[in-house]
């Protein structure tokens, strides 16, 4: 079991993520994807564009930065990044999130 997450949660297929220190367990629909997120403090995700995009803080501590605004999110925090917007983030704790992608096929399953 995830020390985290349910079973119910942790037994969804693992995505294909292509950065160390990030899992993730994919909920798969037609048209969306909804990714549950466990990333080590990592530091710095690249600045990247896709689909929009809105999550939440589970657990953790992020700076994210969605175009050209830069905010510290925390626990309960949510935000949203519409289509074709630049941003990045910098994982400074271990946290832990989800994500509802409007790209159907942001991520593979492993």
């Amino acid at each position: 079991m995830n020390p985290f997450y349910p079973d119910l949660i942790s037994d969804l297929p693992e995505a294909d993520i292509p950065f160390e220190g990030v899992k993730g367990w994919l909920s798969q629909s037609d048209n969306h994807q909804i990714v549950f997120f466990e990333i080590e403090p990592i530091g710095k995700v690249a600045e990247h564009k896709h689909g929009a995009q809105w999550g939440v803080v589970f657990e953790g501590e992020m700076e994210l930065t969605i175009g050209e605004e830069t905010r510290t999110y925390r626990k309960g925090d949510h935000y949203f990044i519409p289509e074709g917007v630049l941003h990045s983030a910098v994982f400074l704790t271990k946290s832990w999130l989800m994500d509802f992608f409007a790209d159907r096929e942001r991520y593979k399953a492993l």
